[in-house]
């Protein structure tokens, strides 16, 4: 139960201020320190407090974590803006007409790279890596678009040659530096906070502007103090003219704050985001502040999709906290090993390099500097070869070098990065080809990580969100719709190179006659970062496809197979025509062997003849031999 009674005497400004002082204190313990160490190593700017010893002398930064934080964001902007169209735009399953889709991307894209998006999303991925996390603020801007017209004058026997202005709104993004930047700090993300803010410090005239424009209200308000938490470089001196510090605070409020602020004269009451009905006690709102007290806005949140205008996201993530960890704090530990080896080497060498001079105190006259420098002559009270010794304290030791080369190599551990050199015996060829493979893969894996931990959380976000704001503010170019989102891009140049490897390999273990032939050598050309790569597959495409004479002579020769087919199909037929009649002819015959026998067994019985016995003249033999018998026999009186 929230109580009321807490808040009853307080304005919306004292609420959102105690906020965000409270969310800067919490900063400023746990991460501003390391952050301005972080942005040293980086920029190779030497501090005091940098010292890993005390007797150390040298100023010397090592370039090892510039090259990888370089190496690395390189990596990342190149595998999403590489191949020119670094998103995409798909509808629902359901809605086959992507028409609409393909028109949206395309006015995105266009837009977009009228905007320098690439530029600021560059920007972001440079906080990132040195500080941790990447932030940036979606910001809507009415501008006035000129193009080049011409328009017939004197019913066309002129031409008049002009500008055609036309206003409109476009949405842009700014990228927003970590320690200008606080938020709840037990959120992960910016949705889930209650809420958080950008401070900052901008110009005068851009306040007097906005209000004048009426999206201000119209209070004094002064210049601000310096504060060197909140400046982009603080080893730059402090500016102190003509600049006010700006809160903008997106996120929950109070409502009946909320309510006071707006119910003031001369301010516009704004409630898109409350329902008829709607009692909760916090209310969705954008809050502006100048100085830490002037309130120059107040109002509920405007966009119709109720989403806060900022987008973040770490460049490895810290699990349960909103502040990531980049490259600069991975490499940390190694950096300062490797800067206190360099910086003792040339402590060392200041001491066994330049000479230095043993001088018998006694024999030297008073008042007498010496110095060691080419013509220089020194005065001696004596032999000067028993006043004068040159001294040193001995080599500097050769072992630094394989040092140093050691913690080169666990800085690129630390932090994936490979500079031209290669990681020694893995990718600079002192390794076979299936250690390089792994090496490579090991290190691909990592940056795709990074990738998609990017995508996710920092570019599909403000892609859709730009997108909801082109659909509010600017309906006739970007008509509303309910689209979903994807981007696309390739893994960077490491990763091309490598599977460009792999497929190569792949084309040499097969026939150019092979159907998977041509996929190959396309996926080469389209992996290879090339000027005129769209023009070698398009190409690539067209000699794939047959000519007219081509063709028509496959449709002959295929109609000639199918001829030939259907005459073989013919041939078979006939084949079993025949077989099937021969068949019914041996089942006659089968069936008519078994009455031929009983018939010659009936004939045999009736000649007493044994069964076969072919000769029918044999039974009128055996007539005529009885017949002369009965002749011979004496007749009976």
């Amino acid at each position: 139960m929230i109580d009321d009674d807490k808040y009853i005497d307080e304005s919306l400004e004292s609420w959102v201020m105690a906020k965000v002082e409270s969310w800067r204190d919490h900063v400023e313990a746990n991460y501003s320190r390391k952050w301005d160490e972080y942005y040293r190593i980086w920029r190779g700017i030497w501090a005091d407090e940098d010292k890993t010893r005390q007797s150390e002398r040298s100023r010397l930064i090592s370039p090892a974590s510039q090259q990888a934080v370089e190496s690395s964001v390189a990596e990342i902007e190149e595998a999403t803006f590489g191949r020119g169209k670094w998103f995409d735009v798909r509808d629902d399953l359901l809605d086959q007409d992507d028409k609409d889709v393909q028109f949206l991307r395309n006015k995105l894209l266009e837009d977009f790279g009228n905007q320098g998006i690439r530029k600021d999303v560059a920007e972001c991925l440079i906080n990132a890596a040195v500080y941790g996390t990447g932030i940036a603020e979606v910001v809507i801007q009415d501008i006035k678009e000129q193009k080049p017209a011409s328009q017939p004058l004197m019913d066309g026997q002129l031409t008049a040659v002009g500008v055609n202005i036309t206003d409109r709104t476009v949405v842009g993004l700014r990228p927003i530096m970590p320690k200008q930047f606080v938020i709840d700090p037990v959120a992960s993300n910016v949705k889930d906070a209650l809420g958080c803010a950008i401070d900052e410090f901008v110009s005068f005239h851009h306040v007097k502007g906005l209000q004048e424009s009426g999206v201000y209200r119209d209070v004094d308000v002064g210049t601000a103090p310096p504060d060197f938490d909140i400046e982009p470089d603080n080893e730059l001196s402090a500016y102190q003219d003509d600049k006010v510090r700006l809160t903008k605070y997106f996120g929950l409020v109070p409502r009946y704050l909320l309510d006071d602020a707006q119910s003031e004269p001369d301010e516009e009451i704004v409630e898109l985001s409350s329902e008829p009905g709607d009692d909760s006690y916090y209310v969705e709102a954008i809050v502006i502040i100048a100085n830490d007290g002037d309130l120059l806005k107040a109002e509920a949140n405007p966009y119709m999709m109720q989403d806060r205008p900022v987008v973040a996201f770490p460049w490895d993530l810290v699990p349960g906290v909103f502040w990531g960890r980049g490259v600069c704090e991975k490499a940390y530990n190694s950096q300062k090993a490797l800067d206190a080896e360099l910086r003792a080497r040339a402590d060392a060498l200041a001491l066994t390099v330049h000479p230095m001079m043993a001088i018998d105190a006694t024999r030297i006259p008073r008042g007498h500097k010496p110095e060691v420098r080419p013509g220089k002559m020194l005065l001696t009270n004596g032999d000067p070869r028993e006043v004068l010794h040159p001294f040193n304290f001995g080599s500097v030791s050769q072992i630094t070098f394989e040092q140093s080369a050691q913690l080169q190599k666990m800085v690129q551990m630390a932090t994936g990065a490979v500079d031209s050199a290669g990681i020694a015996g893995s990718i600079n060829g002192e390794a076979t080809a299936a250690g390089i493979s792994m090496s490579l893969g090991a290190i691909i894996k990592r940056h795709k990580r990074t990738l998609i931990n990017f995508q996710d959380s920092f570019l599909i976000p403000f892609v859709k969100k730009a997108a909801y704001r082109y659909m509010q503010f600017d309906p006739d170019n970007y008509p509303v719709r309910d689209y979903k989102f994807t981007v696309t891009s390739s893994l960077g140049i490491i990763a091309r190179e490598y599977e460009v490897t792999q497929l190569v390999q792949l084309l040499q273990t097969m026939s150019p006659d092979s159907p998977l032939y041509p996929a190959l050598i396309q996926s080469i050309i389209d992996n290879m970062n090339l000027s005129n790569r769209e023009e070698l597959i398009a190409t690539l495409k067209q000699a794939g496809q047959p000519t007219p004479e081509a063709q028509q002579a496959q449709q002959a020769q295929e109609q000639r197979a199918q001829e030939i087919h259907q005459a073989q199909v013919g041939v078979f037929t006939s084949q079993a025509n025949e077989s099937n009649a021969r068949a019914q002819k041996y089942a006659v015959d089968a069936q008519a062997v078994p009455q031929e026998t009983e018939i010659k067994k009936i004939e045999a019985i009736t000649r007493n003849l044994k069964p076969g016995d072919e000769d029918d003249r044999e039974f009128e033999r055996r007539l005529k031999v009885a017949g002369l018998l009965l002749k011979a026999q004496p007749r009976m009186q």
